[in-house]
Parts: C-alpha cells; structure tokens; sequence
C-alpha cells in the first residue's frame, strides 16, 4: 500500500515536472484556490471549485499517460497515434472549459458586484454577462459540430463556417445588445469585421465560409437573447 501510494506521488511529480501544461493547470488551481478565500465562497461554491480542478488535473494525468505510452508502442508516426493524442488532448480541452465555466459562475458574482451589494447566495444568483457566455458556447459547439459534419480544413483553418468569424461576430453581437453605447457596439462590429476579413485575406477561408460563421455567431447570439433575455 505504501509502495503504491509512493509510486502514485511520484507519477505526479514526473507529470509536473516534465509536462508545462501540467505546471500551468497547477498554478492556475493555487490561484482559483486563492480567490474562493479571498472572497470567502460558500462549502458548496468551494467543493464545486475543487471538483473542477481535480477534473481538469486529472485529465491531464491521462492525458501525459496516453502520450507516454503511444511513444512506447509506436515510436515511429502513425496516424491512429496521433488519434489518440488528439482525443487525449480533447479531453483536456473539455474537462478546463467546464472548469473555467465553474469558476465563472462561482467567481463572477463576487468579481463583478459592487462592494455591499453581494447577495447572500451567489451561487443560486444570476451572473454577469451569462446569456453572452452561453451564447458563445453554443455557437463553439455548433462550429465544431458542423466542421466535423463538412470535413474540410482543420479546427482552427479553413472549413465550412469559419470559426473565427463566428466567435467575433458572436461578441459584437452580445455586446451590441449590452447597455455600452453605439459608439462601443461599432468598434466591436468593426473588429469582427477585421477578423473576418483577415480569414479571407490570408487564403485560410473563402468569402462565402467568412460570411457563413458571421451569420451563425450574429444569428445563434440573437436567437437566444430574444428567446432567453
């Protein structure tokens, strides 16, 4: 038992000590800790935040795991090799987008309320900006789905719509809808605009996939807020 715990220990620390993303989850961890003490969250917010993060630490010891022994079997490339680093590190991917979800919704109520007006319960409370949030992952989501769908161009190049038009056209579009001034919403279209417009630039989409993404971020944004708002 001893001997196992010690092996498990120093699994850890190999993981840590050679793999940077490993040491990044770590430090971000100590300071989301840090936060939930400062801001004296609840039990529930804090088991919730720990939960998170033993969530995203431990998809990244399989993660490692997975790596080392593909290297170990199949030293030379294979392309169901690369599979499974790719779903080893999808897993990562997934498991730190739930965890900054979590934080979020825990954290925001005490980062973005004004001193004094903290509610009592800010788990069970509304928090800043969720319909913008939420809006934004559903339009990731319906990205990934539809590229995987089209099978042409790569998660961040290329492919039918273009995922960067879609999130930036998802942004101007919730921040157009925020109380911020026509002068701000205009910045924000032409922001979206410039990205867009760099994807056709630089050859990585076609004007119709530009234009494709800006409808479904603008689109999917607007459909939630007059459904949801």
């Amino acid at each position: 038992m001893h001997f196992s715990f010690n092996c498990a220990i120093e699994g850890i620390l190999w993981a840590a000590r050679t793999q940077r993303h490993m040491r990044y989850h770590c430090i971000v961890a100590i300071g989301v800790l840090l936060a939930g003490l400062i801001f004296k969250v609840s039990a529930l917010e804090f088991i919730l935040l720990v939960f998170a993060i033993v969530l995203v630490l431990f998809a990244e010891l399989v993660n490692t795991a997975c790596e080392a022994l593909v290297d170990l079997v199949s030293p030379e490339f294979h392309p169901l090799a690369r599979r499974v680093k790719d779903v080893a590190a999808g897993a990562v991917l997934l498991a730190s987008v739930g965890a900054a979800i979590v934080g979020y919704l825990i954290l925001a109520g005490y980062v973005f309320t004004p001193a004094g007006e903290l509610q009592t319960f800010p788990l069970a409370a509304v928090p800043p900006g969720e319909l913008a949030v939420f809006s934004l992952l559903t339009v990731i989501l319906l990205v990934v789905l539809l590229k995987a769908w089209a099978g042409r161009g790569t998660p961040l190049e290329g492919g039918m719509p273009s995922g960067h038009a879609a999130f930036a056209f998802s942004v101007a579009t919730s921040v157009a809808l925020a109380p911020v001034g026509s002068v701000v919403a205009l910045l924000a279209l032409a922001l979206a605009v410039m990205i867009g417009h760099s994807r056709v630039y630089m050859g990585i989409h076609s004007l119709h996939e530009v234009l494709a993404g800006a409808v479904l971020g603008a689109g999917v944004t607007l459909a939630l807020y007059f459904c949801c708002g």
